[in-house]
């Protein structure tokens, strides 16, 4: 079993702490975004056939997220330091405020405070997503009729600017999880 880290958004991060989330799409690198027609079939057997990144079933992921630690000073002296996570709201105390959030790539191992089992890997095209599998990446916002709609909007608003927009359909790893206890 390896452990390795993986970036969430704080919506994101919230869909997971709700039991909403449970699957994560991720660009496979490189990505042939462009194959002639006569290739798709070669390219296809070539990106099923590569090692995921992100791990294999069994393996772990723990998630880092946008946080914050600061000093508290008990009234009896003892000091403390304590870690905040923008997911959990932005109502900050009163000790925390003028403190700076912290991006997610930025977090260490053990200010993290979610890991998650992964339990299936395959490799598709993003534009082959169902509504099930919609539903399990977690939405709750972005104005659509369908959970695939409403991915769509999400996949867009992450990817288009790096090339990899929903109408590129690019190759995406699939990755679904559960949060352990650990």
């Amino acid at each position: 079993m390896k452990e390795r880290p993986i970036l969430f958004s704080a919506p994101m991060v919230r869909a997971i702490l709700d039991g909403r989330k449970t699957m994560t799409r991720r660009v496979v690198k490189p990505n042939p975004v462009s194959i002639p027609e006569a290739e798709v079939a070669h390219a296809n057997w070539v990106i099923q056939n590569r090692v995921c990144p992100f791990g294999q079933p069994g393996d772990r992921l723990w998630v880092r997220e946008t946080w914050l630690s600061y000093r508290h000073l008990h009234k009896n002296g003892r000091d403390e330091a304590l870690l905040i996570y923008r997911a959990d709201g932005e109502d900050l105390p009163k000790q925390a405020r003028g403190t700076k959030w912290r991006p997610s790539i930025f977090m260490p191992r053990w200010a993290s405070r979610i890991t998650l089992e992964i339990t299936a890997v395959r490799v598709e095209r993003v534009q082959d997503i169902g509504d099930e599998d919609a539903e399990a990446e977690g939405l709750s916002w972005c104005n659509a009729a369908s959970p695939r709609d409403k991915f769509q909007c999400l996949w867009n608003s992450l990817n288009l600017k790096r090339g990899y927009g929903w109408d590129a359909n690019p190759w995406v790893w699939v990755i679904s999880f559960k949060r352990t206890n650990v």
